[in-house]
């Protein structure tokens, strides 16, 4: 028996590698050896990806495809956290949670928007439930830590930006989320989701829409989705804009933004670069905002706290990350092909 248990690791080590991989034929990725399988990855890309322009080459569509399996492992990664602290959302919560996704809808428009994304009713309430616990994972984690804003910390953050409440002419604050049919390298929202082509980031922006009629919060959209780079982090604030700044758009869109009272929020307007939505946050006249108008105050306290909770939520996310044992199968098959290839 000692002599055959031998001989048994001797072939262990010299099987090639190619045998002792059997086991992740089938899986994609593990995040602390729990499977994100191929078939998993392949329904999200399906799901998330509507068919590649023409021309797209193979090399093209894998790096998708590891573009998109980097996101459900960070998004297994906060799932786990979640389970480990007793924070799944329960039945109600989902089912709650669906019937707003679904009231815009009649049940033919429903379906016919299930089908163009390709999910189930179970699917989509598989995805509610871990949106639902990812977001109270951070309620507790990250957003229930921070501490507001002192009367200090408002003070003197007017006095270092006095000149800004300054209003040389009536300004419209303004936030915006944005998608375009192009991946963008540099966009870097929470979700790190990218529409692909024209048709996705239709699709995309239209279901961005339907979640704004149910009620979600439209800066934590923008951070999520939104694909403008300079603003998505910010929850798609574009801060205070000169009612002169609109004297070059289009007479359609200045009518609409001068008509908005503030808390609306605007139909999807198509732009040369894809899709935008606004949201007007409030209409200022011209003239110095001084620091006892509360307009003012809130203001700055909503800044500083939506400074200090995307910094939280980065470095939530990194620590998290190097926390988990999470194995690439799908980049590590790449590079090994590649390997091959140069022999």
């Amino acid at each position: 028996m000692r002599r055959l248990l031998c001989c048994a690791g001797v072939l262990f080590l010299i099987m090639p590698a190619g045998c002792r991989r059997s086991q992740s034929d089938n899986v994609a990725a593990t995040v602390n050896n729990r499977p994100i399988t191929y078939a998993e990855l392949e329904k999200n890309f399906q799901t998330q990806i509507t068919t590649p322009q023409e021309g797209s080459s193979e090399d093209q569509i894998m790096i998708q495809k590891l573009e998109l399996l980097r996101t459900l492992i960070d998004n297994e990664i906060m799932l786990q956290r979640a389970e480990k602290l007793g924070l799944m959302a329960p039945d109600s919560e989902v089912d709650a949670k669906f019937n707003e996704f679904r009231a815009p809808y009649t049940k033919e428009e429903f379906e016919r928007q299930l089908r163009n994304r390709k999910m189930t009713v179970e699917d989509l309430k598989l995805q509610l439930r871990r949106d639902l616990s990812i977001q109270k994972l951070f309620n507790r984690e990250v957003t229930s830590r921070i501490p507001l804003p002192s009367d200090a910390d408002v003070t003197n953050f007017y006095n270092q930006n006095k000149a800004s409440f300054n209003l040389a002419e009536p300004q419209i604050h303004i936030a915006q989320i944005v998608v375009t049919p192009r991946p963008d390298p540099n966009v870097h929202n929470l979700k790190n989701d990218k529409a692909q082509n024209p048709e996705e980031a239709k699709r995309k922006i239209l279901n961005i829409q339907a979640r704004l009629q149910t009620g979600e919060d439209f800066a934590m959209l923008a951070q999520n989705y939104s694909e403008d780079p300079n603003t998505a982090q910010n929850g798609g604030d574009l801060g205070f804009v000169p009612e002169s700044a609109f004297a070059k758009a289009s007479p359609e869109l200045r009518r609409l933004v001068m008509s908005m009272k503030p808390g609306e929020i605007s139909p999807i307007l198509p732009a040369t670069d894809g899709f935008r939505i606004f949201k007007i946050i409030s209409k200022e006249p011209s003239g110095q905002r001084e620091l006892t108008d509360p307009r003012v105050q809130q203001t700055i306290r909503e800044t500083l706290q939506n400074r200090k909770d995307q910094l939280l939520k980065a470095a939530y996310y990194e620590v998290a990350r190097n926390e988990a044992k999470v194995v690439n199968y799908l980049a590590r098959r790449i590079v090994e092909k590649a390997g091959e290839g140069t022999k």
